[in-house]
C-alpha cells in the first residue's frame, strides 16, 4: 500500500517526466546561447559583444537568457569551462594509445603544453583576453574551470604511481596540480620577444624538466 503521506506513483512518474523534459529543454536553450556566442567570438576575434547580440543570434528571448545566465560574465565562463573540458577529453583520448602509464603521462603533459601555447595565427580570445582577467578577478572560478584537466593528470599520476614509475614519496594529486600549473605557465609565458620565442621551448624540454620532479628514474 501507498503511505498516505506519499504522492501516488502515477503522480510521481508524471512529475519526474515533466522535470526531465524541462531539463532537456533548458539544456538545449543553453547550448543555443553558447553556440551563438561562440560564432560571434569567431567572427569578431574578441569577446567584445553584447548580450543582446547573443540573444538575436540564438533567436531566443532576453528573458530566456537571464533564466540561464546571470549575465555576460557567466556566459563567457561557461564557454571557457566547456573549452577546457573538451581539451581534457582530447588529451585523454590521445593517451589511450599508450600502454605504459608514464608514457601516457608524457603524452598528456606534452599535449597540454602545446595546447596552452599562444598561437598568433589562431584567434582564441577566451584564453588570451578573458582567462587572464578571470585569474585576477575570480581565481576560484579559474580553479573550477581547470578541474577536468587536473582530474585527468591526477588519474594518470596515480596510475604511474601504482606501476612504481613515480618516486615513492610523491603525492600524485599534489604533483599533478604543480605539474599542470608549471606546464601552463611555461606555455603562456612563451609569447614574448625573447630567446624563448626565437628558440621556443619544446614539449620534450617541458616534459624532461617536469618529470625530473616525480619520475622514479
Amino acid at each position: 500500500m501507498t503511505n498516505p503521506s506519499e504522492e501516488p506513483a502515477w503522480k510521481q512518474r508524471a512529475v519526474e517526466r515533466s522535470i526531465k523534459t524541462a531539463k532537456l529543454r533548458a539544456a538545449q536553450r543553453v547550448q543555443r546561447f553558447l553556440d551563438a556566442a561562440q560564432a560571434i567570438i569567431i567572427e569578431k576575434g574578441s569577446t567584445d559583444f553584447t548580450v543582446q547580440e547573443v540573444v538575436d543570434r540564438s533567436r531566443q528571448s532576453l528573458r530566456s537568457f537571464y533564466l540561464q545566465f546571470d549575465g555576460k560574465h557567466e556566459l563567457l565562463l561557461a564557454l571557457f569551462e566547456d573549452a577546457l573540458s573538451r581539451s581534457a577529453d582530447q588529451i585523454r583520448a590521445a593517451t589511450e594509445n599508450h600502454a605504459d602509464p608514464l608514457g601516457r603521462l608524457k603524452v598528456a603533459v606534452e599535449l597540454l603544453y602545446e595546447a596552452s601555447r599562444p598561437d598568433p595565427t589562431a584567434k582564441r580570445p577566451l584564453f588570451t583576453d578573458f582567462a587572464p582577467r578571470l585569474l585576477v578577478t575570480h581565481p576560484a572560478e579559474v580553479k573550477t574551470a581547470h578541474a577536468p584537466l587536473l582530474a585527468l593528470l591526477t588519474e594518470l599520476m596515480e596510475a604511474a604511481s601504482d606501476a612504481g614509475e613515480l618516486r615513492p614519496e610523491v603525492n600524485p594529486k599534489r604533483i599533478a596540480a604543480m605539474t599542470m600549473q608549471t606546464v601552463m605557465f611555461i606555455a603562456q609565458s612563451s609569447g614574448g620577444a625573447d630567446d624563448a620565442t626565437t628558440h621556443p621551448i619544446t614539449a620534450d624540454e617541458v616534459w624532461d624538466f617536469c618529470s625530473r620532479g616525480f619520475a622514479n628514474t
